[in-house]
């Protein structure tokens, strides 16, 4: 299904599996008829990337975007019918709640939120040191968050304490089986199994890339995880082993969903929305592979592209590669800040007088983004290691060099 100007970031099917929404970095969400392949309409609200969206049980859609706010859609109507704009940074992810009363928000501002539909108060979650990446709710109502900061935490459905899991990455994804089972998965490219006392059951490894996304099918017996690296695992839940592998173009796959009758729907990099047939493992309808280099490629063991992992669902790169959630980093020494071409820069960055250079990029990630770069979009993250810190600027240096014109 084509329709989107850039990646897309998120997918979200209704429950009767007819309808999809879709987010992108264009700013757009469509929803899409899907047996049709058709867009039904395009919806143009948020000022940034559509990072979230979800299906509401009666026929609403939500959509969370990189400014913040958060809009619920009815097909058919051009405008929204609510806005809610109560998160200080962008909005990462969105969950509805089993009974479809409560909406749950997780937000760059290291907070996740939950909103009763109906209206009244909404609960503010804090916890995390970061930004928060996933959420997820499970069935006896208690809610999962997954953080940058390498922790799962688990938030009761009414007053208490939350449960801090400690996981050795960063998390990018979170979900929640029917039974209670949480799946997390982040930059080490596993998929972790915890019980839903937070007690690690198992782990998959699917190989050095991030992983990015994570979806359960309906029945819970099924997990699709999809990475940077372009690939979408699917995992027998309950065996916690790889079944097969979705292989595409090898462009980041940024966002999976299931249709009730086990299909899967997958969006990327190539800013398509993909069709899959889980009894086979085929997709449905005609697949363009064009892979991109591998900008890893010949890089293994190197400490400073360790690092990068962390970086590269973000940002691109090589010339070729163009602007993801950031800009492309190809050419980045001796740029100044917020001059990357077509890149929709925060207005608080183009008044900042630096130069990107070895020592400005190191400083950045020793004090963080937040008080380097105020204003910025970025997620907030420092790098401790001083050695870490420059391994990753010598890495920068080779990965995104100018090529010398003959």
């Amino acid at each position: 299904m084509r329709g989107h100007g850039g990646p897309v970031r998120a997918l979200a099917v209704a429950p009767d599996g007819r309808l999809a929404i879709s987010g992108s970095f264009d700013q757009s969400a469509i929803l899409w008829g899907i047996d049709e392949g058709a867009a039904l309409a395009v919806l143009r609200f948020h000022d940034g990337a559509v990072n979230a969206v979800a299906a509401l049980p009666d026929g609403r859609m939500a959509t969370g975007g990189e400014d913040g706010r958060i809009a619920l859609w009815r097909l058919g109507r051009p405008e929204p019918l609510e806005v809610f704009a109560d998160h200080a940074g962008p909005v990462a992810g969105l969950a509805v709640s089993p009974d479809g009363l409560l909406l749950a928000s997780a937000s760059w501002d290291g907070t996740a939120r939950v909103r009763p539909l109906a209206g009244g108060p909404v609960r503010e979650l804090s916890g995390h040191r970061g930004n928060v990446n996933g959420v997820a709710f499970l069935p006896d109502g208690r809610l999962a968050t997954a953080g940058y900061d390498a922790t799962l935490r688990l938030w009761p459905a009414g007053d208490g304490p939350d449960l801090a899991v400690a996981l050795p990455t960063p998390l990018n994804a979170v979900a929640a089986a029917p039974d209670g089972e949480i799946a997390a998965a982040g930059a080490d490219g596993s998929v972790r199994l915890l019980a839903p006392d937070g007690r690690e059951r198992a782990a998959v490894a699917l190989g050095p890339r991030p992983v990015i996304a994570l979806v359960l099918s309906p029945d819970g017996t099924r997990i699709a995880a999809a990475t940077v690296g372009g690939s979408v695992a699917v995992i027998d839940r309950k065996a916690a082993v790889l079944r097969f592998t979705l292989v595409g173009p090898g462009l980041p796959v940024w966002s999976v969903a299931f249709r009730p009758d086990g299909e899967l729907l997958t969006g990327g990099s190539d800013r398509l929305v993909r069709r899959w047939d889980m009894t086979s493992g085929e997709p449905i309808g005609p697949l363009a592979l064009t892979r991109p280099p591998d900008v890893f490629a010949g890089l293994d063991g190197e400490r400073g592209a360790e690092v990068f992992k962390a970086c590269v669902a973000c940002h691109t790169l090589t010339p070729d590669g163009g602007n993801r959630a950031g800009p492309t980093l190809h050419g980045v020494f001796g740029r100044r800040i917020a001059t990357a071409p077509g890149y929709p820069y925060s207005p608080a960055l183009k008044h900042l007088d630096i130069v990107w250079s070895a020592e400005t990029i190191a400083r950045l990630f020793e004090v963080g983004p937040a008080r380097y770069t105020p204003g910025t979009k970025m997620p907030e993250q420092t790098i401790g290691d001083p050695g870490d810190r420059e391994a990753l600027v010598r890495f920068l240096e080779k990965a995104t060099k100018e090529k010398a014109t003959p």
